[in-house]
């Protein structure tokens, strides 16, 4: 078996240009419109390909029968991202409408669609075949949340598939539905929020080998990932190694939508390739950068060669001497 399958939430992004947002009532002119993929499945999964087109990627999700998920299918099959495990449904295909004010805040409006009927069905292990399953996002799917998602991690280490998964963040009491999953994830790649959420403990980053040493002991297999902003560590059987984030020159970064996927993108190609834990980060920050290098999810991402001598020798910031 070889090659990655990225499963869970896929979605369209319609960002909506407006002058200013209206109060209840009044009305504002949407001065321009785009579309973009958006959630786990295109975002990792892109990212995958374009730094790796020799890699197989194959997408694992629900659509609805409708023109967004035409967009979606079309758009993952022209980056090379394999899309016959992705199912359709009656419902609509999820989507966010984005009011953007230029220069200013966003502000979402979400249709959970038909990723909230994604689940253990969906799944087709017997033509999968792959070497690595990563899930996403926890806390954003109703059925996975419900105990789906234990139930794909449970028959994909059953059938000797390296799995790993990452979450979204919010602001509940919902962490504890992800725990049981735990010993039956081989990489759980997360950000300091969600990590702080899931352990119960602050999110600082004089914490992060605390809250990484939790982790572990939930069950996790082989590593815990956590990043933030300055920088990224991992917890393995080696372990702890902490790498900081790039040091990029003022006003460089375009947006941050994405950026958390392509480091997980990177890390994913690193673990693909067990290779050390310090180039599992390096890839992933590097990955991140490309990502913030543009203001949608996926135009950034280039080839690792590119992205390497782009980014490759750009300082980094002072690691926090208390991790």
């Amino acid at each position: 078996m070889n090659g990655i399958a990225i499963a869970g939430s896929i979605l369209v992004d319609k960002i909506n240009e407006i002058k200013a947002y209206p109060q209840a009532g009044e009305l504002t002119q949407i001065q321009s419109v785009m579309q973009a993929v958006g959630g786990c499945v295109p975002n990792v999964g892109i990212d995958i390909k374009r730094m790796r087109p020799d890699l197989t990627v194959k997408a694992v999700g629900k659509i609805g029968k409708d023109a967004d998920g035409e967009f979606v299918n079309d758009t993952l099959a022209n980056n090379g991202v394999l899309i016959g495990n992705v199912r359709t449904c009656d419902d609509k295909t999820s989507f966010t409408e984005v009011m953007s004010v230029k220069g200013g805040q966003r502000t979402f409006f979400t249709y959970a669609g038909a990723s909230a009927q994604f689940g253990f069905g969906d799944f087709d292990f017997d033509s999968l075949q792959v070497k690595m399953l990563h899930l996403g996002y926890f806390l954003l799917l109703d059925k996975i949340d419900a105990g789906d998602g234990l139930r794909v991690l449970q028959e994909a280490k059953a059938r000797g598939i390296k799995t790993s998964i990452d979450l979204v963040s919010e602001n509940s009491n919902r962490y504890a539905l992800v725990l049981p999953c735990l010993p039956y994830v081989d990489n759980l790649i997360i950000n300091e929020v969600e990590a702080g959420a899931l352990t119960g403990i602050e999110p600082k980053a004089e914490n992060l080998r605390e809250i990484a040493e939790k982790l572990m002991s939930y069950g996790v297999k082989e590593r815990v990932i956590i990043h933030m902003p300055d920088v990224g560590v991992c917890l393995s059987k080696n372990g702890l190694t902490v790498l900081s984030s790039l040091d990029l020159p003022k006003g460089f970064i375009k947006g941050t939508t994405g950026a958390g996927d392509a480091f997980c993108a990177g890390a994913l190609i690193g673990i693909y390739e067990d290779e050390s834990d310090e180039n599992i980060l390096r890839r992933a920050s590097l990955a991140a950068a490309a990502a913030l290098s543009e203001t949608d999810a996926i135009s950034g991402m280039k080839d690792e060669k590119t992205i390497e001598k782009l980014y490759g020798n750009i300082r980094r910031k002072e690691i926090c001497s208390l991790i």
